[in-house]
């Protein structure tokens, strides 16, 4: 007896909904057991990172920064009046001493007035010379006066006293005596006067002399001073040191107090540092420091610490204290390490890329087989120039990666090859 169709057509989907119902649980639950693992670990090679080991013990805190040497004793040689330069004797770089002429000045109207001046002094000596003359003459036509006055005074002194001798005796009339008394008398007051009138003669010559002579005395320090400001124009360097640079070229006008030149010792140099402003705050005046010349290291000393801001750094000005390498001069770049202080018995390890001090960040831990890395958070203290204190997070011997790892942030583990 033959089975209808229908039922077999019927058992046969019923078999496909349930394969397929079954099949259906099995993708959804691969998929969901795919979806649910983490993403494979990166491979890093080894040679491509830079590692370092978590250390315990002292630890020396430095700040470092750029910068040049500079002069400690800087000279600027300046014009000394108006002038245009003629010429220019010495080029920078060469020894100069006190009295080196560096820049030749003119003026013209400088030099005008030293020949004026030299005209002047040349009339009012001639003045001078006239006004002896004639004073001279004056004192001999006194002196003849007052002599003749003396004469006549003597004259009569002489014919009073013959007279008042005859009068006793009875040989000569009182008025004849009276007479001679009188002439005398009078005479006697005249060449008193004379006499008076010469020695105010005198006092008056002296004076005029004298008053003359000033104005000549004057005369001559005009020159003088003329001839010494035509002088100044030639503009010598003032102090024993190097020409560091000329500041102007021949055929230039310059205004009085134009720097012409800048004379510098370079025996006696300091090093002037930039330090980032949020490094700066820890260095101190007194402070060691050490400068690397790129041809030996000074030991040197902090100095000065600008009280400014500029441009993200503070100028830090470092005293040198030992025998300068040969090469070294003003303007050379060098490179300044400054000691801060020493940190005793703390956790640090070579500074990572880009982490700063006084934070909280991430780095990769190197497992112990060294074929992993694990990503652990880590909080950091007191930093250094290459160093960094380990708050927390990391333990002594703990190898970790301190390359830059930011393009596998999105990883909690690396695989190292």
């Amino acid at each position: 007896m033959d089975v209808p169709r229908q039922n077999a057509d019927r058992k046969r989907l019923l078999r496909r909904i349930a394969t397929g119902t079954v099949v259906l649980c099995a993708v959804s639950a691969v998929a969901s057991f795919v979806f649910r693992l983490k993403p494979a670990a990166p491979s890093v090679e080894k040679g491509t990172v830079w590692m370092d080991t978590v250390k315990q013990g002292q630890m020396l805190r430095e700040v470092r920064g750029i910068g040049t040497l500079v002069p400690e004793e800087i000279r600027y040689v300046p014009a000394p009046y108006n002038g245009r330069v003629a010429t220019v004797h010495m080029l920078p770089g060469v020894k100069v001493m006190e009295d080196t002429l560096l820049v030749e000045l003119r003026n013209t109207d400088m030099e005008q007035q030293e020949i004026e001046a030299k005209s002047n002094l040349a009339t009012a000596e001639l003045e001078l010379a006239n006004l002896r003359a004639q004073l001279e003459l004056q004192r001999l036509d006194r002196r003849a006066a007052l002599a003749t006055a003396e004469a006549q005074y003597k004259n009569a002194k002489a014919k009073s006293d013959r007279d008042e001798m005859l009068f006793k005796q009875g040989l000569l009339l009182e008025l004849d005596y009276n007479l001679s008394k009188t002439s005398c008398d009078e005479l006697t007051t005249r060449y008193t006067i004379e006499h008076e009138r010469d020695n105010m003669l005198q006092e008056s010559l002296a004076a005029q002399l004298a008053a003359k002579q000033t104005s000549v005395q004057q005369q001559r320090d005009l020159v003088k001073l003329r001839r010494e400001q035509l002088s100044a124009l030639k503009v010598r360097a003032g102090v024993a040191g190097v020409l560091q640079q000329v500041l102007v070229q021949a055929g230039q006008t310059v205004a009085a107090g134009t720097n012409l030149a800048i004379v510098v010792q370079p025996k006696k140099l300091k090093a002037e540092l930039k330090v980032a402003e949020t490094q700066a705050k820890d260095v101190q005046i007194g402070q060691l420091a050490s400068i690397d010349t790129h041809n030996g290291i000074i030991a040197g000393r902090v100095s000065r610490i600008d009280p400014s801001v500029r441009e993200g750094s503070v100028v830090v000005d470092v005293g040198l204290e030992s025998e300068l390498p040969q090469g070294v001069r003003p303007d050379l770049s060098v490179d300044g390490t400054i000691q801060i202080e020493k940190l005793d018995n703390v956790i640090y390890v070579r500074k990572p890329a880009n982490m700063a001090l006084d934070s909280v960040t991430q780095v990769f831990c190197v497992s112990v087989n060294g074929q992993e890395a694990t990503r652990r958070r880590v909080r950091l203290g007191r930093s250094s120039v290459n160093t960094i204190e380990v708050v927390a997070g990391l333990q002594v011997g703990d190898r970790v990666i301190l390359s830059d790892m930011s393009q596998y942030e999105a990883y909690d583990r690396v695989r190292l090859n």
